[in-house]
């Protein structure tokens, strides 16, 4: 069975290989019939590893083993040094010959990937897949967090990481009493301008930062209506920076007429954040907090 698993193996990384060098110019084809990217490879004697999804690929840096990483996906963005990695197309629609072909004795993967059957067609090949949990809210930020270390041998660094998290969190927290700001979290990646609800990892930074959602009890991202914007009437947007860009910039964005009339506007309250620090919901989730409390000291209490 393993020779028949190897020759599968060798068979992906024959036809997929050359593919994916002229898709990613700095890939070269590996003697074992793989991909791997110049300078990517994981050292002697380490377990090579694909990671799917970009708050997981965050995690493994954040644990000291980004040394280990052969490929990422595409939503894989931060820290810089994922640009030298194997990029293997997007989480949620997971090429199953192009990560076979980067020969990783690990995947970890969101529990969001897809399509059906693509996790379990790597396990076929032999190779160790681990699910991890991708909700936004604390408790399964950390149970991705130390099943990913256990997953990488590095359960102590795990663990410490944890503890940073919560300790930092803690402090950024202040007394606890809600805000009585409401924001509303824009997010676009193409003309299609939607509103993040309950679910996303948006409401749950938001949550944190101690501002309330602006459209309690909806679940997920809607689009932006004239209707919707109104019943909310935001007192703060908070946008990313990818939304500003897909909009044609923030002038032309805030001229919209569902959003030139409300409140957050009007005062001059909208705040940008980069994409893969606010939506992650990862290692960096503190920094994310502490940018939207620093914006929320700069308003009155009251409006």
């Amino acid at each position: 069975m393993q020779h028949i698993r190897r020759k599968l193996l060798a068979l992906a990384g024959l036809m997929v290989a050359p593919m994916m060098a002229r898709a990613f110019p700095g890939m070269r084809a590996d003697h074992g019939g793989g991909a791997a990217v110049s300078g990517a490879s994981a050292p002697e004697g380490r377990a090579r590893v694909v990671s799917l999804g970009g708050g997981i690929t965050e995690i493994v840096y954040a644990l000291g083993a980004g040394s280990r990483l052969v490929g990422v996906d595409v939503s894989s963005v931060y820290p810089a040094e994922t640009a030298s990695l194997a990029h293997v197309g997007y989480y949620r629609n997971v090429p199953v010959e192009g990560v076979a072909a980067l020969r990783p004795a690990l995947v970890l993967a969101s529990d969001q990937s897809g399509p059906d059957g693509a996790l379990e067609q790597l396990r076929s090949l032999g190779i160790r897949v681990e699910v991890l949990p991708d909700q936004p809210d604390l408790p399964t930020l950390q149970a991705r967090i130390e099943q990913a270390a256990r997953a990488l041998d590095r359960a102590e660094a795990g663990q410490a990481l944890v503890a940073r998290l919560q300790g930092e969190l803690s402090q950024l927290s202040g007394d606890g009493h809600e805000l009585p700001q409401r924001a509303l979290s824009l997010v676009a990646h193409t003309s299609t301008l939607l509103m993040a609800g309950e679910g996303t990892a948006a409401h749950a930074t938001l949550a944190l930062a101690g501002f309330r959602n602006a459209i309690p009890g909806q679940q997920g991202y809607k689009p932006v209506t004239a209707e919707a914007m109104a019943a909310a009437a935001p007192d703060m947007l908070v946008v990313t920076e990818m939304t500003v860009q897909a909009q044609g910039g923030m002038q032309r964005m805030l001229a919209l007429p569902a959003l030139a009339a409300t409140p957050a506007v009007r005062e001059g309250r909208v705040v940008v954040m980069a994409d893969d620090l606010y939506l992650t919901f990862g290692p960096r989730l503190p920094q994310a907090v502490a940018q939207l409390r620093q914006a929320l000291v700069r308003m009155p209490a009251d409006t």
